[in-house]
């Protein structure tokens, strides 16, 4: 009976794999633990009307069954459901805009960075939503994370935004952190401008 000869070439692929496999593993395993931040204490300010520049707070967003809505004018989390910026839970953000919401927040994607974005444009911003499932979702914001397979880690993307506010004022911001101290998700960090004169200028 004649036995049948694997090629040497499909040898070779199959031990490349099993490395490449191998060293994936490895790499998630041993992986830095993500930059954990502690939850900004945000008691709330007056009314800015005025710019705000660079500023960066930490939301609880560990709750998956409740939004944490952001008032960017008073950097603070709002109790009131209608006046709000963005919101987020867990990994989820929407903005107050759309259908069905009490203001009018848009957000648009910006290319070349947080620190290259001077000016808000004039129109483009996407609002909320609801999704086929039922759920609420903005779909400019629904990809602001890299996931890793191996790590099951959230990671921020390079991607700064426009955020047109629910009183149609203007502010851009980046997300750099989604864990809080210990590796534990739902601490959503941003870093945020904000205008609070009525112009589109997000630079001092």
């Amino acid at each position: 009976m004649s036995r049948t000869s694997i090629p040497i070439w499909l040898l070779l692929a199959a031990a490349l794999f099993v490395v490449a496999l191998a060293a994936l593993v490895i790499q998630s395993v041993s992986r830095d633990p993500p930059p954990g931040y502690p939850i900004s204490d945000l008691p709330g300010r007056p009314e800015a009307t005025g710019l705000i520049a660079d500023r960066v707070i930490t939301l609880d967003a560990r709750d998956a069954d409740r939004w944490t809505r952001l008032d960017l004018s008073r950097t603070t989390v709002a109790d009131d459901a209608s006046r709000w910026d963005l919101a987020a839970r867990r990994f989820r953000l929407i903005v107050n805009g759309g259908p069905g919401f009490a203001g009018e927040a848009g957000v648009i994607s910006q290319e070349g960075g947080y620190e290259a974005i001077v000016e808000a444009p004039p129109d483009g911003y996407v609002g909320s939503s609801i999704s086929a499932g039922g759920d609420t979702v903005n779909s400019e914001l629904a990809r602001w994370y890299d996931y890793g397979f191996f790590s099951h880690l959230l990671t921020p993307k390079d991607i700064a935004y426009v955020l047109r506010t629910a009183d149609g004022r203007y502010a851009k911001f980046r997300i750099i952190g989604y864990y809080c101290p210990g590796a534990e998700p739902g601490c959503l960090t941003i870093e945020y401008t904000y205008q609070g004169d009525g112009s589109r200028r997000l630079i001092e």
